[in-house]
């Protein structure tokens, strides 16, 4: 691997958050291999010098990306690997690799479990391509991607088993707008990024349903008790549940305007079907995909988890989300 100012950095995905990630590196790099399935967004990339779908206000330096449409391609570039695509479709992109991730480090900036190992993706990564945690990272919030294009303050957590390694990410996304901390919980701080999706659904459902931001206030403090339960069941280890990268990141995609999970959720609460939400929206809801993982997980370890049952009640045996939270709020304190 090359030294520290010479290590290449790949960007995998062509979504909000991974065009955020890419705006944020080229504060500090002078080239990004930025990998996107999609060939016509490559090609208006190049000429307007913006994503043609997502995040349109932010304007990138071209000769700064090494746009391809080939995920071999950034790999075999790339020292440092971050993959900022919908954990649906991870193992999908992964399947057209025929370059080794051996010796490459991998940084997830994806909040949500792979269907086909029932894994958050760190896990993934080890268990299923053998990379050692010391290889392995994870990026988050609380962080919007939409308020990264504006240039907006905003935190991130670096979480890496290699603290040289999360200081060498947290360095290159680092700015004038971008504030980083570093952290040794890899797991939890993964567990926390997918089981905060879930809630914020809650919360949009609660909004659709016409509750106010009273109920709201408890459904979050109970939010972030339930969470800590099931990721001290899951990985137990010395951690402040109130942090940022965990209350935090609950409180901003709980709360805020730009979440996908709370206006899905909101959706489902004003009386769309679980299908109709889905296709009204352009972006991927994570947290959909995560309440079957993450009850499908709890049945094992068997967490006292009254919000997220509540919200697979709603979205997965297609019960009334009326009746269903009208039960959740007698669980509640």
């Amino acid at each position: 691997m090359a030294d520290n100012d010479n290590l290449k950095f790949a960007v995998i995905g062509g979504g909000s958050w991974a065009t955020a990630i890419t705006k944020m590196l080229c504060v500090n790099l002078k080239e990004i291999a930025w990998y996107m399935r999609n060939e016509d967004a490559i090609e208006h990339l190049k000429v307007h010098h913006h994503n043609l779908n997502y995040l349109s206000s932010v304007e990138f330096e071209i000769k700064k990306l090494k746009l391809t449409s080939d995920i071999n391609e950034a790999v075999a570039y790339a020292d440092y690997i971050i993959f900022a695509i919908p954990s649906a479709f991870l193992g999908e992109e992964l399947k057209k690799l025929t370059v080794s991730l051996k010796d490459k480090v991998i940084f997830s900036a994806i909040k949500g479990i792979v269907p086909e190992t029932s894994l958050i993706v760190g896990e993934h990564f080890n268990k299923t391509y053998g990379i050692p945690f010391k290889n392995i990272g994870v990026i988050t919030g609380p962080c919007h991607a939409e308020e990264v294009a504006l240039e907006r303050l905003s935190y991130l957590t670096i979480a890496c088993g290699d603290a040289e390694k999360a200081k060498i990410v947290a360095k290159n996304l680092s700015s004038n707008y971008i504030k980083t901390k570093i952290s040794d919980d890899i797991i939890g701080t993964e567990y926390a990024a997918m089981l905060k999706n879930i809630y914020a659904i809650a919360a949009g459902i609660a909004h659709g349903l016409g509750y106010g931001d009273n109920f709201q206030s408890v459904l979050m403090s109970n939010g972030i008790r339930e969470m800590k339960k099931f990721i001290k069941k899951v990985h137990k280890m010395k951690r402040n549940i109130n942090d940022s990268a965990y209350l935090g990141d609950l409180l901003v995609t709980g709360y805020s305007v730009f979440s996908r999970n709370r206006m899905f959720g909101n959706m489902i609460g004003k009386g769309y079907t679980v299908k109709s939400a889905q296709m009204e929206m352009s972006m991927v809801a994570e947290g959909y995909y995560a309440t079957k993982s993450a009850y499908d997980l709890n049945l094992g370890y068997g967490a006292k988890t009254p919000i997220i049952d509540a919200v697979y009640e709603v979205l997965y045996e297609g019960k009334s989300a009326k009746k269903v939270f009208e039960r959740l709020t007698e669980k509640l304190d």
